[in-house]
């Protein structure tokens, strides 16, 4: 049932070395051929540990009983060592080298939380232009404290909040804090890429604090019935390089955030949907402008910038964007005049040779 096999001690660490520091000292071929080692290191700096499930090494599914059929291949807890889950994992060094001791090939996690870190999960570049819209400062923030690698995206790593995970917290943005946890170096992804350390680890103490722009996001959002959160002057520049779109100051953070997440994902569609993208967006956009969190006209000039910044003319992303919020405000009234508008957008889209829109 298992892969045990001999198991030897890891070195113990100097006093005073940094997590990252005696990553980096290991063997990188040894600690990949026995992750227990890694899983100790973490566990004696204090970050939880939990063994998980890895990925079939044809990349066809998961190594648990469900194989090929498991929704989180390489990615979910190891029932056979921790049948309670994240409840069991654990900074106790001898517990974890059992672990590893009874199933040498299992992969390794990190609880994210209180006593260990919240994670931003950035899922390739439609991830990568969300936190770029919503972040003032965001190429500075990427530069701070720990970043990890993933099979297609980036970890970067903070203090913990104490709040809890959210899926799609921007478009190809998740968050993984208190109740989650995080693949780490020296696991493999599904894809056959091994998780790695762009920048290390360091000691929880190090972590630098979530950006006023993220913790905002992350707070509860308000409800048609609540006021808006009260803003600060921070501002957000949703515009394309080289353009005079000012800066948006009056809406709340919630606001703030859901048109700049809207905007980076229009910016990354693919030629083909941008049109049917851009009309989304205005319609989801639309309930914040009938609750008074945005202004229509904030978001028919964000919108229309990010819309021409991927390709769209701006007469045509004007149409679809007031197509968009007049159907979002009034979908039974309007729900017509949308489908038109998507299916103007097509029309035009394929009458240009070379330039699907």
């Amino acid at each position: 049932m298992n892969d045990a096999k001999q198991h030897r001690d890891p070195p113990h660490a100097p006093h005073g070395l940094r997590p990252g520091e005696l990553l980096a000292a290991l063997n990188p071929q040894a600690v990949e051929a026995a992750p227990g080692y890694a899983a100790e290191v973490y566990a004696a700096f204090g970050y939880p540990v939990l063994p998980i499930w890895p990925p079939r090494p044809d990349g066809r599914g998961c190594r648990c009983p469900r194989g090929r059929a498991c929704p989180w291949p390489g990615k979910h807890p190891l029932s056979a060592l921790v049948p309670h889950g994240l409840k069991d994992a654990t900074c106790d060094v001898a517990t974890v080298r059992g672990w590893w001791h009874t199933w040498p090939s299992a992969s390794l996690a990190l609880a994210t939380g209180p006593g260990s870190f919240d994670a931003c999960d950035i899922d390739g570049p439609e991830g990568v232009e969300a936190l770029r819209a919503i972040l003032p400062n965001a190429d500075a923030a990427a530069r701070s404290g720990p970043l990890a690698r993933s099979g297609g995206g980036w970890h970067l790593l903070f203090r913990p909040t104490g709040l809890g995970n959210r899926v799609r917290l921007l478009p190809g943005v998740d968050w993984r804090g208190l109740g989650g946890l995080l693949v780490v170096w020296p696991s493999l992804h599904p894809s056959g890429q091994r998780y790695s350390w762009a920048r290390p680890l360091v000691a929880a103490a190090e972590l630098p604090e979530v950006p006023q722009a993220l913790r905002r996001l992350l707070a509860p959002p308000p409800t048609a019935s609540q006021p808006p959160p009260a803003g600060d002057n921070e501002g957000c520049h949703l515009g394309v390089p080289g353009s005079d779109a000012a800066p948006i100051r009056a809406a709340s953070g919630y606001g703030a955030a859901a048109l700049a997440g809207e905007c980076a994902r229009v910016r990354a569609t693919a030629p083909g949907g941008r049109n049917h993208a851009l009309n989304r967006a205005a319609f989801k956009l639309a309930r914040l402008v009938a609750a008074g969190t945005l202004t229509e006209a904030e978001v028919t000039t964000a919108l229309a910038d990010a819309a021409t910044a991927a390709g769209l003319g701006r007469s045509e992303a004007g149409h679809a964007v007031r197509s968009g919020l007049a159907a979002g405000q009034d979908p039974a009234k309007n729900r017509a005049l949308a489908r038109q508008a998507v299916t103007a957008g097509y029309r035009r889209s394929a009458r240009r040779k070379g330039g699907a829109r």
